[in-house]
């Protein structure tokens, strides 16, 4: 499965603009919508083989490699960077390159995970690929980076947050592999908004009272109405723009939206489990990949989780993996228990 960080619903917005001032951006938008749709259509990944915590290596070195595509489509492109290089002096390939050895330090550091993989994957990542390119993917096996339109969308280099949610869907793939539809894609696509944070919150040392909990903060141009692509904290208050329109993620399950678009509205309704983790993390305070962080990578990666998990069975999930770690009655598993119960996901 592909998984792109642009909503299919901004880009079909974007692409339904008329005004001659918005003629750039439409087409950037279908090319972008028609390029994911046609990935999806010749791409089938093979069902990955989750690797178990317990047995993992110990986490060594990253082994980064950065491309150059070069405004072509073609993957990987030219070699710009190896690990250990010397930086390019190009903003995309390096931001790539750091942001790669940032993610992978979350993982090796807070949990012990020896890559995406958990056996040491090779991080690559392609760069300035396509002309106007409004989207990030990961494909099943790399990072691939647009430059944006200019008008609305600037380079896919520039949020952390961005790079750390698209590797953690490969995360996701040897993992509990979730499916990509209704609440199990929510799911999936929160996983990638809650590691993606914590990739963010990491490098940049911040408790969680001090994070922003936004998701894709920097990649809008001045002339958007709006401050990332997503709120973890607030979901439906990211962004309020004249073209964009206004960010349509619930905060609760009373306004959960049942849609057969975007594959059972997965980039919606991930702003539910997505409330409810930073609510968690706010309640205990200090760093969100510590305890809360915790909880929910061992609920990922503990092999329980079906392909189709609804949010009950993970919520269920992660409420044993905090009596498992902390012992019922804790504070963590209170705070557990209470951050579901206010976005109203029954136990």
């Amino acid at each position: 499965m592909i998984c792109s960080i642009i909503p299919p619903y901004m880009l079909r917005r974007l692409a339904a603009q008329h005004e001659p001032r918005l003629r750039v951006i439409a087409r950037a938008a279908k090319e972008s919508l028609l390029h994911i749709k046609n990935l999806q259509a010749v791409r089938a990944l093979p069902v990955p083989v989750p690797v178990p915590t317990a047995r993992q290596a110990k986490p060594g070195p990253p082994k980064r490699t950065i491309y150059d595509a070069g405004s072509a489509e073609a993957l990987p492109g030219k070699l710009v960077r190896k690990e250990k290089g010397p930086a390019t002096g190009d903003a995309a390939a390096d931001e790539a390159y750091d942001g790669l050895g940032e993610t992978h330090a979350l993982y090796a550091e807070a949990f012990s995970r020896n890559s995406i993989d958990g056996a040491g994957l090779k991080l690559d990542a392609t760069v300035h690929y396509g002309e106007l390119y409004d989207n990030a993917f990961w494909n099943g096996s790399q990072m691939v980076f647009g430059d944006g339109d200019g008008e609305i969308f600037q380079r896919f280099t520039k949020s952390l947050s961005v790079i750390g949610h698209e590797l953690a869907h490969g995360v996701t793939q040897y993992t509990a592999a979730l499916a990509y539809r209704n609440q199990a894609g929510a799911l999936n696509e929160s996983m990638s908004d809650v590691f993606g944070s914590l990739v963010e919150q990491y490098a940049k040392k911040q408790s969680a009272a001090e994070a922003s909990w936004l998701i894709g903060e920097g990649l809008f141009t001045d002339a958007v109405q709006g401050a990332a692509l997503r709120s973890m904290k607030a979901p439906g208050t990211a962004y309020d723009d004249d073209v964009l329109g206004k960010d349509p993620q619930p905060d609760s399950m009373d306004k959960y939206v049942r849609t057969t678009a975007d594959n059972g509205g997965v980039h919606i309704n991930s702003g539910i489990p997505n409330r409810a983790f930073s609510l968690v993390a706010l309640e205990l305070g200090g760093n969100a990949w510590e305890a809360p962080g915790q909880i929910w990578y061992n609920t990922l990666s503990s092999g329980s989780l079906p392909a189709t998990c609804t949010f009950g069975r993970f919520a269920k999930a992660t409420v044993a993996s905090a009596e498992e770690l902390f012992g019922a009655g804790s504070n963590e598993h209170d705070a557990v228990r209470k951050a579901w119960e206010t976005v109203k996901v029954k136990l």
